[in-house]
C-alpha cells in the first residue's frame, strides 16, 4: 500500500495487528433471557490466503482490495444442546483500517456479516451481530432466526440432544467416556431450558477476553475436563 501525503507529511500506515483487531471486533447483541456467554475469543490476523486455524474453510486474501482478515473464534462452554461451541466471524479489512466485509458462522456455515446497505456497521466501524438465543448463530438481522424450526425447542426439550461435543482438532483430549458423559451434559443442559424472549441487548467484551488462537485452543480442554468433572 502506498503512503499519500497530509498536510502535517505523510499518512501512517496501517497496520494490521492486534490493536486494530480489538478495535474491529463485532458488537454482539444477545437475548436478554441468554443464560450462556462467550469465556474467551481467540484471535488469529492472517495476511495472505490460508485456511483457518480453527474452521473448515480458506480464507481468501487479495492483497490489492484488503489488508487482511481478522478471525474471531469465540468459544462458549455451553450451546443449550452440548458442551462446547465454538463460532466464529471474519472481518475483511480495508486498506484504510475499515471494516470492508464481514462473515459470520452460521450452524457449521457461515454467512455474510453485513447487511447490503451495510445499516449493521456502527458509527465506530464495528459490524452488530445478533446471537442466536441459546445456540449462538450469528446473524445481521435478528428476523432469520424466527425461520428456524427449532428455534424454541432447541432450548427446551430438546436441551442437551447433543451430549458433549469433541471436534476433530481437539480429538481424545477429553471426551474418555463418551456415553457417560454424553448421558450426564445431557441432564446437566436441561437444567438450563428456557424460552427466548427474542429482545435483544449488547453484549460488552470483558477486559482480557482477546486471547490468541493458540492460546484458547490449549485451554479448551482444560476447562472441558474440569467441567465434565463437576458436572
Amino acid at each position: 500500500m502506498k503512503e499519500h501525503m497530509t498536510d502535517s507529511g505523510p499518512a501512517r500506515k496501517i497496520q494490521l495487528d492486534w490493536e486494530l483487531a480489538i478495535r474491529l471486533a463485532p458488537r454482539l447483541y444477545m437475548d436478554e433471557l441468554e443464560p450462556f456467554k462467550p469465556v474467551m475469543v481467540g484471535v488469529t490476523i492472517i495476511d495472505r490466503t490460508s485456511p483457518s486455524p480453527s474452521f473448515r474453510r480458506t480464507l481468501n486474501v487479495d492483497s490489492e482490495s484488503v489488508l487482511g482478515v481478522i478471525e474471531y473464534a469465540v468459544y462458549y462452554d455451553y450451546d443449550i444442546q452440548h458442551l462446547y461451541d465454538l463460532e466464529h466471524v471474519w472481518v475483511y479489512v480495508a486498506h484504510d483500517g475499515s471494516v470492508l466485509n464481514v462473515e459470520a458462522s452460521f450452524h457449521g456455515k457461515y454467512l455474510r456479516g453485513l447487511l447490503p446497505d451495510r445499516s449493521n456497521l456502527g458509527e465506530d466501524g464495528r459490524a452488530v451481530l445478533y446471537v442466536q438465543p441459546g445456540k449462538h448463530a450469528f446473524s445481521p438481522m435478528p428476523e432469520l432466526f424466527l425461520l428456524l424450526p427449532d428455534v424454541e425447542s432447541a432450548n427446551g426439550e430438546l436441551a442437551g440432544n447433543g451430549g458433549v461435543l469433541e471436534p476433530d482438532m481437539l480429538k481424545g483430549t477429553y471426551k474418555t467416556d463418551p456415553e457417560e458423559m454424553d448421558r450426564r451434559s445431557e441432564a446437566h443442559l436441561q437444567e438450563f431450558r428456557f424460552k427466548p424472549s427474542f429482545r435483544y441487548v449488547p453484549y460488552e467484551w470483558p477486559e482480557g477476553v482477546f486471547v490468541s488462537w493458540d492460546t484458547l485452543k490449549e485451554e479448551i480442554p482444560k476447562r472441558m475436563r474440569l467441567l465434565l468433572e463437576s458436572i
